[in-house]
């Protein structure tokens, strides 16, 4: 399976999204919603804010390795 590249954060704030392109080799902690700047943080248990806010699942994760 291929890994997917892009994910569509949504803002629980505001409800804004955004396509980004998630790190292949680290991490995101915190993402700064460009409309209201709201600073996401990963839900407790996820990982990261890609895997708590966007359409998909960080590459590590979805590749079945451990996130960071």
């Amino acid at each position: 399976m291929e890994t997917i590249l892009k994910s569509e954060i949504t803002c629980p704030d505001c409800g804004h999204k955004k396509v980004e392109e998630m790190p292949t080799n680290a991490c995101q902690f915190f993402y700064e919603c460009e409309n209201c700047k709201t600073v996401l943080k990963p839900y407790e248990g996820d990982c990261c804010v890609y895997c708590s806010y966007g359409t998909e699942s960080c590459p590590p994760i979805q590749e079945n390795k451990s996130c960071c």
